[in-house]
């Protein structure tokens, strides 16, 4: 019964893949929905890209190992979302672009679209990547598959549904994946698992009290999840293009909000899950086996089925929100750049044909789906991967993106400025202190990043008074001002 349910799941994202193929009919459908999500849409797709299987399964597992301070990855998580939401979400999603990149190139009036671009790619691919090979966890244990082959299965199905209608094929899924996902953790796995443990006194009497602690798992540990995972969640593709999907300002902050209280009410029920779990079944080695190991042990035969199509929901809703960020990012950003390298002209999309634009689109998603499906299979230290993405993403995104929302004097020239000693701080620091996964590189990268921003910015011209009145007229919803010629991005070399 359980595989039936995996089964039924998976033909059922096809199907709403399927459905939304009808309502992509240009670019705007289909790579951002529209434009036209309302809140309840807008909450669903949010809050299940954001909740993949890092927080699923992950949370649980740290749940297992920490005890009620393994809370604090998703806490971080959410924390991002609602501080993207209540700070930033309306003047992004008054914008009116597709990519992070694009913002830096609307604000600075600077074509640094594809050096940011590389950096926001290797972030959402490394995204799509981690995704697909968690599907190796549940599908190993249902149909007894390999890994290779679990891989395969489950990234074909997130390409195939992803391809097909784009967004809205992506936020049809991710609304059933919400839901999947509530009922698993909240209704079925929470209370069976604390029922069945005996409780709070019955935890407690075989765990003991420090798996009640809020710090048991380390405060620099914590410390470094709010600024890799919060900050990174401020600047990532995949969130902003979830943002770029709301109908108004109103529906992306109040929207997001709600999705951010959701991912918190999570990440507490996922440390309580794995809290539970410690006492019940004490000797799972691997931490990531105990999501499916508690599903299979504690919940009679169908319901198990339930929460265990909860976890593939949790990592196919992330893994098909990064797979389009990247192919949006890849074809809006990077191509551009390759071929000004290669000294050929700069490629425009087919946006006078809306057929022709929506299958290039398309061929953009099937190939990096393809490209993620391989790597899934090939790479195994993919933490030490994904670590160094968010690592560039923060030390070399954040300082620009978040001062040119803020901050009026600052420059393309520090912008870019940022970006380069950000980045290469962040790369030499994880060198010098030869360990990928320290502290350390984050930090001096942000601190790098910082300085050069303000310095340079502050010793180079403004910028053109032309570029910041259509970006003040755009970030405030205003009419921009028609005397004022549209900004000519300044080619960096």
């Amino acid at each position: 019964m359980d595989i039936s349910i995996i089964l039924i799941y998976l033909g059922a994202m096809l199907a709403f893949g399927w459905w939304g193929k009808r309502r992509a009919k240009n670019s705007s459908e289909y790579l951002v929905a529209g434009r036209r999500l309302g809140g309840v849409l807008y909450t669903s797709t949010m809050a299940a890209v954001v909740i993949g299987g890092a927080s699923t399964v992950g949370g649980v597992g740290l749940g297992y190992k920490y005890g009620i301070s393994g809370m604090w990855l998703v806490v971080s998580i959410a924390c991002g979302v609602l501080l993207l939401s209540v700070l930033f979400a309306s003047r992004i999603q008054r914008l009116k672009v597709y990519t992070v990149s694009g913002m830096l190139k609307l604000r600075y009036g600077i074509d640094a679209t594809g050096a940011s671009g590389i950096v926001m790619m290797a972030y959402t691919l490394m995204l799509t990547v981690t995704s697909t090979i968690a599907y190796a966890t549940i599908f190993n244990v249902l149909f007894g598959f390999d890994r290779t082959l679990s891989v395969i299965l489950g990234g074909l199905i997130v390409v195939a549904y992803s391809a097909m209608g784009g967004m809205w094929s992506i936020t049809l899924t991710d609304v059933v994946q919400f839901v999947i996902k509530t009922i698993g953790i909240f209704f079925l796995l929470l209370p069976f698992t604390w029922a069945k443990a005996g409780g709070y006194d019955g935890i407690k009497e075989r765990v003991g009290d420090a798996a009640f602690s809020l710090g048991t798992i380390g405060t620099g540990t914590i410390i470094t999840f709010f600024v890799v995972y919060t900050l990174g969640l401020l600047i990532g593709q995949d969130i902003w293009q979830r943002v770029f999907t709301a109908k108004s300002p109103e529906v992306a902050r109040w929207g997001g909000v709600a999705a951010g209280v959701y991912c918190l009410l999570y990440g507490v029920a996922g440390a309580l899950i794995g809290l539970a779990a410690s006492a019940l079944i004490p000797d799972i080695t691997a931490k990531d086996d105990v999501y499916a190991d508690v599903a299979l042990h504690v919940l009679p035969v169908g319901l198990s089925g339930i929460v265990l199509a909860a976890a593939v929901a949790a990592m196919m809703s992330t893994a098909s929100g990064a797979l389009i960020a990247t192919a949006t990012v890849a074809r809006q950003d990077v191509l551009p750049l390759l071929a000004q390298m290669v000294g050929r002209k700069r490629p425009e999309l087919d946006t006078g044909n809306p057929e022709h634009d929506v299958r290039g689109n398309r061929l953009f998603v099937i190939a990096i789906g393809l490209v993620s499906i391989v790597l899934a299979a090939l790479i195994n230290d993919i933490v030490s991967a994904l670590t160094i993405a968010y690592d560039i993403l923060v030390g070399g995104l954040l300082v620009p993106i978040i001062g040119g929302l803020f901050w009026k004097r600052a420059t393309g020239a520090g912008a870019m400025a940022a970006m380069a000693v950000g980045t290469v701080g962040t790369l030499a620091t994880m060198w010098y202190v030869g360990d990928v996964l320290a502290n350390e590189p984050v930090y001096v990268g942000l601190i790098a990043a910082l300085i050069a921003f303000v310095a340079v910015s502050l010793v180079t011209p403004r910028t053109p008074a032309n570029i910041m009145a259509i970006w003040i007229a755009r970030s405030s919803g205003k009419p921009e001002p028609e005397s004022e010629a549209a900004p000519v991005p300044v080619a960096i070399a």
